[in-house]
């Protein structure tokens, strides 16, 4: 550190990321910020990637990984315990900004807590009010300083409502390469260069894994009986879905399924491989930018369900088909969410090059209209809130 770096004054920086794919962003901010403002300390709530980046967690992040209105009814009176308690300990430290990570439900109320107490807010990650609930815009811009927004079409509709937003682009389409080399990734992770390799990706939270990951590898095993030769890819993101996916394999049944499990490097998996499988969610932008065909899957408690389902407004639910406005991979979901249909659609990119040459272009194009300096646009921004530069 330089001696200009070192007079510097010491920032404190409050950032909470609800689960895996916020920790990524998490840890990738927070490096960002790091190279523009050395001396900074980290506090809130982190996972794995943000703990490595140096984050002071308060709390276990996996007590906020729970997905669907019945499930997270059962888990509130804990989540709640949770968001006091960090309202109060962050009150307390005053850090000179709070940087909530996607996580909206949980996030924006602390954040209009520390707002009121005086402290700097900003939301990373704009809640999809795009799709539904585009009311909450207006409650939105009045719990936050700024939001940062990952698509283009976002921050026109905080405007809208009298409030301030910027496009950052997304920070996957930074990190991943406009171009992939299939055959190097298969030489990277040892895999045969001839043989069909899938990926499975069930879901980055536990209650995800336990919906999820029994279709998964029911359609895994009817994908094995016609490629004997396949190979199966299972990144898994958190420790937690780690050990819930090694005792779900630990089932008799599942013994003779040639299943590799990875921990997190989703991206190189998904670059190997011929199709992938995967969760509807965060994931399948990241598939699509890996440059990977994929069957989009979800299915939930019908309960869950009924009340979704009449508040959704647009047509499709993966993020690849939302943003190129139209339906370039197939969505498989609840009562079609079978093994039989899995399979039968991930075979389908298996054994259609053109198609997939054609989907690669709409993927490639994508990739390009996502691409920025992402960390570099989203550290400034926060940092201008943390200095009172804004």
């Amino acid at each position: 550190m330089n001696k200009a770096a070192t007079e510097l004054p010491i920032l404190t920086i409050a950032l909470c990321a609800g689960e895996a794919s916020g920790d990524l962003l998490g840890a990738h901010l927070m490096n960002a910020i790091r190279t523009r403002y050395p001396r900074v300390q980290f506090v809130g709530i982190g996972g794995p990637r943000m703990l490595a980046a140096g984050i002071q967690s308060l709390y276990d992040q996996e007590k906020l990984a729970v997905r669907g209105f019945v499930e997270v009814v059962k888990k509130l009176p804990e989540i709640l315990a949770i968001r006091r308690g960090l309202i109060r300990s962050l009150k307390q430290i005053k850090p000179q900004v709070f940087v909530g990570i996607d996580a909206p439900d949980f996030n924006l109320g602390v954040a209009e807590s520390l707002k009121q107490a005086g402290i700097a807010t900003v939301h990373y990650v704009s809640p999809s009010v795009w799709a539904w609930r585009r009311k909450r815009v207006k409650k939105i811009v009045k719990q936050v300083d700024e939001v940062l927004c990952l698509f283009p079409m976002e921050p026109e509709l905080y405007r809208q409502a009298g409030g301030r937003a910027r496009f950052v682009g997304h920070p996957l389409a930074q990190t991943l390469p406009l171009v992939i080399d299939r055959k190097a990734k298969r030489q990277q992770l040892k895999l045969s260069e001839q043989a069909p390799v899938f990926v499975l990706m069930p879901g980055s939270r536990v209650s995800e894994i336990d919906f999820m990951a029994p279709i998964f590898l029911q359609a895994a095993e009817i994908i094995h009986q016609r490629y004997p030769q396949a190979q199966f890819l299972l990144p898994l993101a958190t420790a937690a879905t780690r050990q819930r996916m090694q005792d779900i394999l630990a089932q008799p049944v599942w013994k003779k399924l040639p299943i590799r499990l990875m921990s997190a490097h989703a991206e190189m998996a998904c670059q190997a491989a011929d199709v992938a499988l995967v969760t509807s969610g965060t994931a399948t932008l990241e598939v699509a930018l890996c440059q990977c065909p994929m069957v989009i899957s979800y299915k939930i408690s019908p309960l869950t369900y009924a009340y979704v389902k009449h508040k959704i407004k647009v047509p499709y639910v993966g993020l690849p088909n939302i943003l190129l406005d139209k339906n370039v991979v197939p969505e498989l979901l609840q009562s079609n969410a079978t093994p039989q249909k899995l399979a039968e659609a991930v075979i389908h990119w298996y054994e259609s090059p053109q198609e997939v040459h054609d989907l690669q272009a709409d993927f490639s194009a994508l990739h390009q209209q996502l691409h920025l300096n992402t960390d570099e646009l989203s550290a400034q921004a926060v940092l201008q809130h943390a200095t009172g530069q804004i």
